[in-house]
């Protein structure tokens, strides 16, 4: 059964930093966040302990719902709510990585552990349709706690040059800065589609009446008619009242059409479509060469005398010092995270170079009307490739040339 949440709308008065309206629609204080919970005080009553009585389901949604209603901070306009998804990887992360510097054996087990564990946890979420901040708030913290232990553990050592800090510095800020514009507006789609949709259907009208007149085939004028109007049906979304142009689709997460949508990324929490991917693809980019840069270093300086690979697998006596173990614990925990990222890349570019996006990837393979290519690694649907070169333009031109929709497409 589906939540159904009441849109509230603002108030006329304004509130206090302290202030804000509940999701029953009623003003609320900060302070009075214990009162009145009806559930709660039935969930802590004696008596359905000691009789050993368990809760309803709904009972126990129902109270979820009002504590994550009510954990706010102050802010200038009311108090805003706190997602509860931001908070596992800001205690869990530093502990986790903490504990696997403690001995080798425990470094193996927590590094195949993180993964395996926030891949299940994609799993359910996937599964759900559902949005999180948990991988948003994973990626940023990543970033922040990772550099904040190659200052105090790596760069205290003397060994990192001033050059060589200020490049791995201006990596992070970029990539930050590439991941803010990444969130940006991906391309939804607006109301101004309708109303291209109802000019194309008077233009295509109007000509299906002179073709009609002129040659005196009716017949055929309403069989086109009414091919024309099951296109229409099949582009027309009925959850955002709008006509999806050609390579645009719907988010279930994000509940918006997109335009030429490539897919929902759980870790900028936002979908890649027209007028952010090129942003995407380069904060992919500059943090794997930030990563790398940023591993070399740290290898360069626990692991004197190795290569940077051969310090990966062999790095003898790293665990004889508690910061050393750390930053080699960091840097396996870098390296995991870069190689994951780096598989993304690989596909982003691979389906830039035929013209293609995950989503049309995916549909392509449901159908069986795409044919897969470099040993399955991208699906050319043939539908908008143009070679690698013209494919290319098209990308890195997007922002500027949005494609059109000719009228002759659907006729209605």
């Amino acid at each position: 059964m589906q939540k159904q949440y009441l849109k509230v709308s603002e108030p006329e008065e304004s509130l206090c930093c302290c202030e804000y309206v509940n999701h029953n629609g009623e003003k609320s204080h900060l302070v009075a966040c214990c009162c009145d919970c009806q559930d709660l005080d039935e969930a802590c009553d004696r008596d359905r302990w000691l009789k050993c009585e368990s809760l309803e389901p709904e009972t126990l949604e129902r109270i979820s719902d009002v504590i994550s209603d009510r954990l706010r901070i102050p802010w200038v306009s009311g108090a805003r709510k706190i997602d509860l998804t931001i908070l596992p990887p800001l205690i869990l992360l530093p502990v986790f990585l903490h504990v696997a510097a403690l001995h080798f054996l425990l470094g193996v087990v927590i590094l195949i552990a993180l993964p395996v564990a926030v891949m299940w946890y994609y799993y359910v979420i996937h599964r759900k349709k559902g949005q999180t901040l948990f991988f948003l708030s994973l990626a940023l913290f990543s970033l922040a706690y990772m550099y904040y232990v190659f200052l105090k553990e790596v760069v205290a050592r003397g060994d990192v040059g001033p050059t060589q800090l200020t490049i791995v510095s201006l990596g992070l800020v970029f990539t930050l800065v590439l991941l803010a514009l990444a969130k940006r507006d991906p391309g939804y789609l607006r109301d101004e589609t309708n109303k291209f949709s109802s000019d194309c259907r008077k233009e295509n009208a109007s000509k299906k009446k002179k073709l009609g007149a002129l040659n005196g085939i009716h017949n055929v004028m309403n069989s086109s008619s009414t091919s024309g109007s099951a296109d229409i049906r099949k582009d027309w979304c009925a959850l955002c009242k709008v006509l999806r142009l050609p390579r645009a689709g719907h988010c279930r997460i994000c509940m918006a059409c997109v335009r030429r949508m490539d897919h929902h990324c759980v870790w900028i929490n936002n979908c890649v479509g027209e007028q952010n991917h090129r942003a995407f693809l380069l904060a992919l980019l500059l943090f794997l060469l930030t990563s790398v840069y940023g591993i070399s270093l740290t290898l360069g300086t626990i692991c004197k005398g190795f290569s940077v690979v051969t310090a990966l697998f062999y790095c003898p006596g790293v665990y004889a010092q508690y910061s050393s173990a750390l930053s080699f614990t960091c840097v396996w925990y870098c390296a995991i995270v870069a190689a994951g990222m780096g598989h993304l890349f690989l596909i982003q570019v691979i389906n830039v170079s035929y013209n293609v996006t995950e989503r049309e990837a995916r549909i392509a393979l449901r159908e069986r009307v795409g044919r897969k290519r470099l040993w399955g690694l991208v699906v050319d649907t043939g539908s908008y490739n143009h070679g690698l070169f013209a494919n290319w333009k098209e990308f890195l031109t997007l922002a500027s040339s949005r494609p059109s929709r000719p009228c002759d497409e659907h006729l209605v």
